[in-house]
């Protein structure tokens, strides 16, 4: 399900503006591998003014936080983890402080849950909405880590209190993922749908958050035209959103369009997680080229691995089984995995796992979880998931 917290931190910098662990740079000084803004970018340009006073002004909070912003809503934009670390340095005063500023809780906090730090994420988030219960970022970014710890009675509650604080659109969308359970999915879709429709002046980022979701719900619920009318429209908006395509691209593969998601995935083979689509597609259309994208991500997930890094566990998995055809290698990923993170993502690569393998075990833990929430989804079935629909 995509983020809530992705709209609360672009609504968080108009009003001002999936990943790696970052790496935080020592200083503007260190040289990394040049990164995809250019230049002559307008935006490179403005960030590269920002972070020369910055640099001449390290302790200037409303600087860090307006750089930091920046960099973040660019990795969200990009897929890029490498701008997370730039965030991470512009706080690098308050970083390390236990209870730093209203601005940098909010941020770090965001930055820890792209890691999966979801633990430190909620103190921080803890912190801040003990100061401010009203705080709507606060609330959308913690029902975002709710959401995706599987912890939907928590989620719930933080957007219900947005009942009063934020408009019916975004507490609409907050409550999609909690409220689509126990037999309300379609009642959720259709209030979303109706909210959308009621904000004619809704912003070409948040129309396009929106579609999203209401795409994501309608695949969850069997509406296959729809949730491909909900793709294509939010894809019009937004072409180059590292999180549509990737979600857009799964729409097309379970629709057996492997071209489509090929010609969808082809520009981003800097994105692991769009190129393990790309590889998916090109291994559905039986093309050779798929074996270097293989080999690609052969070498960037052991490279993870080597860092310790954990936060592409369900990619992971999913190229360990259906790429590298090794079913209990996979199982042993996605049930690391569902330890963590628990959207309807990590359950579908847990049970295809779980049935390649024949455990039977390992698909129960997740089919009770499933059951004793209520969760939604033809693409799950109680046996496993089910095939393409459509």
């Amino acid at each position: 399900m995509k983020p809530f917290a992705a709209i609360a931190l672009v609504l968080t910098c108009l009003a001002s503006a999936a990943s790696a662990a970052p790496f935080v740079p020592a200083s503007d000084d260190v040289k990394l591998e040049e990164l995809p803004l250019r230049p002559a970018d307008p935006v490179a340009r403005q960030l590269q003014s920002l972070r020369a006073a910055l640099s001449r002004d390290p302790a200037n909070i409303a600087l860090a936080s307006l750089v930091a912003r920046r960099y973040i809503v660019l990795g969200r934009e990009s897929g890029d983890p490498r701008y997370d670390g730039y965030a991470q340095a512009a706080l690098a005063p308050w970083w390390k402080a236990p209870v730093p500023p209203r601005e940098v809780l909010l941020l770090r906090a965001t930055l820890r849950q792209h890691i999966h730090e979801f633990d430190a994420a909620l103190g921080d988030l803890g912190i801040a909405l003990s100061r401010d219960p009203r705080d709507v970022q606060g609330l959308l970014t913690r029902a975002t880590v709710f959401g995706v710890r599987g912890e939907l009675d928590a989620a719930r509650r933080d957007c219900e209190s947005l009942a009063a604080l934020a408009d019916e659109l975004i507490f609409s969308a907050c409550m999609a993922l909690p409220a689509s359970t126990h037999g309300q999915l379609r009642a959720s879709y259709a209030r979303l749908r109706t909210a959308l429709e009621r904000r004619a002046d809704a912003t070409a980022d948040m129309r396009e958050w929106v579609l999203t979701l209401l795409a994501e719900l309608a695949e969850r619920g069997g509406m296959v035209r729809e949730a491909g009318l909900h793709y294509k429209a939010a894809f019009a908006i937004d072409p180059a959103d590292p999180y549509l395509i990737g979600a857009y691209a799964d729409y097309l593969l379970d629709r057996g369009d492997d071209a489509g998601a090929a010609d969808l995935t082809a520009r981003y083979d800097r994105n692991d997680a769009l190129l393990l689509r790309h590889a998916l597609a090109l291994k559905g259309m039986g093309s050779k080229a798929a074996a270097a994208d293989i080999d690609a991500l052969r070498d960037r997930y052991e490279a993870s691995r080597l860092r310790g890094d954990l936060v592409h566990l369900r990619e992971q998995a999913r190229f360990t089984l259906q790429l590298a055809g090794d079913a209990k290698g996979a199982l042993a990923l996605a049930r690391a995995n569902w330890q963590v993170q628990k959207e309807a993502a990590d359950a579908r690569i847990l049970l295809e796992a779980a049935r390649a393998a024949g455990d039977a075990t390992a698909a129960r833990e997740v089919l009770d979880w499933l059951r004793t929430n209520g969760v939604e989804d033809v693409r799950l079935d109680r046996n496993g998931p089910a095939g393409p629909t459509g």
